[in-house]
Order: structure tokens, then C-alpha cells, then sequence
């Protein structure tokens, strides 16, 4: 099925308001990557779409046994996954479907109905790339109880605004959290340490495409030391430019390497920057 927008809105509020389809069948459509705007696969039900684009629903993908988003890794005990941005990990009080681990069970499940699948470490709903996830409680355990001696490499690329006034840096910050979930830059006793090491790739006449390696993995850290150099991260809404129009944060979690347990060796999952961090810095 495919039609040409003809007036500015959201996806799915345009799908629903202009298409005789329930609100529950676009939301599956979307969820299994169903759904494609000037034929770029979205999963967002909030995504944007202005006069004249084309947006094309395969209404047969949904009962096809695949996930809507790369699979970097699968064994009997692992799946790791380019989680898209927009989804959130694992379930909240108001989202209990439309999530990670729903959709990668889901998936399981098809081929197996005895398959179980635990989330293994979170990345933010808007901040896409590698997540591990394990399909058995064994090595749920192992890897998340010794995660902080497992990972030794994650790292990030980013477009923030602006130039930042170092081309490399270290910045090493004590974060606490407000009751509201936000987090801040904190001189409270109880904060702990973050730690984010970045280095400037290249720079456009508005923004800054950056390479990030972490140290710590605390909450939103790295949109938090953005913002306090006065280079929010593009589309961030949250720490950043509320007035932010893109459509996605950009942030990408691109290169993941641990210890993997199960073959006693540390293995690289690694995903490439997407593409509209290349188109944005042009």
C-alpha cells in the first residue's frame, strides 16, 4: 500500500486520520518495521512527514519472522541488536508493548515457544546502536554481574552543535539525578563519577560529528557532558535545544567489545554511523 502525504503532520496520528485502519494494526505495522517513509524504514510513531512524501506499508511484513532492525550477533545463548532510536529497551509504566526486549521475544517466540530472552544492559529510548541481549538466565547473570570487568570498549558517535573549543577531551563530571529523572551536574555527596573521552572526526559549518568512548556507564552521561560544553547533541530535547526540530537524537552506540564467557574470548559487535548523521554534516 502506498500513498502521498498531503498534509503536515505525525505518522501515525496522518496513518489513523487518513486511512481506514486501526489504531492497534498501524502501531503493528509500525512495530515490526512495517512501514517506510520516502522509503527509509521508520518504527517511530511520531515521525514527521510533510506535503508530498511518500509513505509505503508492506501489509504482508508483519507475519514474516524477522526483526525490523539488524541483527549483529546470534548464538544459543546471545542476541545482539542495532536497536533503532525511538524504542525504548524494555517496558514503563506507559509503554509496555512497543519495546526491545517485546519485539526480539516476539521474534524468539516464532521459532521457538519455549525461547526466553532477559535484558542484559539499557540504552536511552532515543539513543540507538549495540545491545546484548541473552535467551537464558545463566548468562543474564554472568554478564551482568561482571559487565563493568567484561566491557572494555564502548563507544559512541555523535553530532553536536557548534565547534567544540577542543578537538579531544576527557571530561570527568559527578552526575546526580532529580525526582523528575533528570540528571545534572551535581557537588552532592552521594553523585558518582561519569567519565566521557571524546575526539572531534569533522566539523560542518553548524555542527560536529564526534567519536566517544566511555568509561563509565552512567545515566545519560554522555547528553549530559555535551550539554554542559555548550554543545548539546542534535535533537535533544531533553539536555538540549527544546526547539530542536530533527527528528532523532544523534547519538549512536556503534561499537561494543566484551568478553563473551561462552567462548572465553572478547568479541567486537560493531554497526555502522547511520545515515543521517552523514547527511546532516553533509
Amino acid at each position: 500500500m502506498k500513498i502521498v502525504v498531503k498534509k503536515d503532520g505525525e505518522l501515525l496520528d496522518y496513518l489513523y486520520n487518513n486511512l481506514d485502519i486501526p489504531k492497534k494494526r498501524i502501531k503493528q505495522y509500525l512495530t515490526h518495521g512495517s512501514i517506510y517513509v520516502n522509503n527509509s524504514r521508520t518504527t517511530k510513531y511520531n515521525y514527521k512527514v510533510v506535503a508530498g512524501m511518500n509513505i509505503t506499508i508492506d501489509t504482508d511484513s508483519k507475519n514474516k519472522k524477522t526483526l525490523p532492525f539488524e541483527v549483529l550477533f546470534e548464538d544459543d545463548h546471545i542476541i545482539v541488536v542495532n536497536k533503532p532510536s525511538g524504542l525504548l529497551t524494555i517496558a514503563t509504566a506507559k509503554e509496555k508493548d512497543r519495546t526491545l526486549y517485546h519485539i526480539v521475544r516476539e521474534y524468539l517466540v516464532s521459532k521457538d515457544r519455549n525461547a526466553r530472552v532477559f535484558i542484559v544492559h539499557r540504552l536511552d529510548k532515543d539513543t540507538s546502536g549495540v545491545v546484548v541481549l541473552a535467551k537464558d538466565e545463566k548468562t543474564k547473570n554472568q554478564l551482568q554481574e561482571n559487565w563493568t570487568e567484561y566491557v572494555s570498549l564502548r563507544e559512541y558517535v555523535a553530532v553536536v552543535h557548534g565547534h567544540l573549543k577542543k578537538d579531544s577531551d576527557r571530561i570527568v563530571q559527578m552526575l546526580s539525578e532529580t525526582k523528575t529523572n533528570l540528571v545534572y551536574v551535581s557537588k552532592k555527596e552521594d553523585a558518582k563519577e561519569a567519565i566521557t573521552n571524546y575526539k572531534v572526526v569533522k566539523t560542518s559549518d553548524k555542527y560536529s560529528l564526534v567519536s566517544i568512548n566511555i568509561e563509565t556507564g552512567r545515566k545519560n552521561q554522555i547528553r549530559v557532558a555535551f550539554n554542559s560544553l555548550g554543545n548539546p547533541i542534535v535533537g535533544d530535547k531533553k539536555y538540549g535545544d527544546v526547539k530542536d526540530n530533527e527528528n532523532r537524537l544523534y547519538l549512536h552506540a556503534n561499537r561494543l567489545k566484551m568478553y563473551y564467557p561462552v567462548i572465553k574470548k572478547d568479541i567486537l559487535f560493531e554497526t555502522s554511523t547511520p545515515n543521517e548523521f552523514k547527511k546532516i554534516m553533509g
